[in-house]
Order: structure tokens, then sequence, then C-alpha cells
């Protein structure tokens, strides 16, 4: 079929594309080092954070030496 167009395919560069198809992002780690990490996300470890939450507590002492109860 030629209707006056060549169809130019570079096929160095699709052969080159082709071997990324297959490519997956996967890491291995060892299962105690996978635990460790799972157990991880159960506390807060960044210093900023941990940073506020301090600051929190201290201003929740200072306000608490206000509070009159009555009943």
């Amino acid at each position: 079929m030629s209707d006056g167009f060549e169809v130019n395919i570079d096929r160095d560069t699709h052969e080159h594309d082709k071997t990324y198809e297959n490519e997956q992002s996967m890491v291995t780690i060892p299962l105690k080092e996978y635990d460790k990490l799972k157990e991880q996300k159960n506390y807060i470890t960044d210093p900023g954070l941990i940073a506020v939450i301090d600051k929190l507590e201290e201003l929740t002492r200072a306000l608490r030496r206000h509070i009159v109860r009555k009943f």
C-alpha cells in the first residue's frame, strides 16, 4: 500500500524502548528488615513532629494548672 508517504520507523529506537517494557520497580529485603520497618510505622519518628508534640504537652500542662473544677 503506497499512497506517496513512506513510513520510516527507527528500529534501533523501537528495540531500545522495548527493553524497558518488562522492568519492574521492586526491591528485595530480608523478612526481618521488613518486619522492623512495618513495626516502625506505628511510631512517630520525625524530629519536627516530635518537637511540636512536646510543645503541645508543655502547653497542656501549663493550662491544667489554671483549671478549677467545681462540682
